[in-house]
């Protein structure tokens, strides 16, 4: 097995090839589904915490793992953000400044990591998403619980202060973003594409 083809990696793949599967089980027709998307959404998370300690643990921290790892979060996250809005629970401004911010810092790490700058996934960052993935598992719960309920004739979890409270948890995490994405280029303001001929001297950069 390539030093760049771990287990660590793997499991990051892993994460970016559940995406479709977590979305077609939520588009499902059926409460059972909804659970089902729950649960493939938890297990791809939980990827998260293992790939990188596994990484650690067995000191197979790749170039390729590190840029892997936090584009995985971001396709899982900016998916299930997106189902959001179209299933109608969430603000589509809030989505769109979220998956904006990260489509240019992945865009920005590209750039580094082809004028040969190591990326590294900064501390903000990693809470930021952190909380995201959380907040994406409590609007799925509430999914869940909503469509179980409708299917035994109980009246649903609806109402304004619902909305309001999923679009709430959303904006804090929008906030978060912003405020990640700040630092980020603040910290970055003087990458610059490498002039022609230049020696590449490898350098960390934080990832968002």
């Amino acid at each position: 097995m390539s030093k760049s083809i771990n287990i660590p990696n793997a499991l990051t793949a892993s994460r970016i090839l559940l995406t479709p599967v977590f979305m077609a089980c939520l588009f499902a027709s059926g409460w059972g589904w909804k659970w089902m998307a729950l649960l493939v959404f938890t297990i791809a998370s939980l990827t998260d915490l293992y790939d990188g300690y596994l990484a650690r643990r067995g000191n197979s921290v790749t170039t390729l793992g590190r840029f892997l790892d936090p584009l995985a979060d971001k396709i899982l996250a900016s998916a299930a953000l997106i189902a959001f809005v179209v299933l109608g629970l969430v603000e589509m401004w809030l989505v769109v400044v979220i998956v904006g911010r990260d489509v240019l810092v992945t865009g920005f790490r590209m750039v580094a990591l082809y004028n040969g700058r190591q990326v590294v996934t900064s501390r903000l960052a990693k809470w930021k998403t952190t909380v995201q993935l959380t907040v994406i598992f409590v609007i799925l719960t509430y999914v869940s619980i909503e469509s179980t309920l409708r299917r035994f004739a109980y009246d649903g979890l609806e109402g304004a202060w619902v909305s309001s409270a999923l679009n709430g948890l959303v904006a804090f995490v929008a906030f978060l973003t912003v405020i990640s994405a700040i630092r980020y280029f603040w910290d970055h303001r003087e990458t610059a594409p490498k002039k022609h001929g230049e020696i590449s001297r490898p350098s960390e950069v934080h990832s968002g």
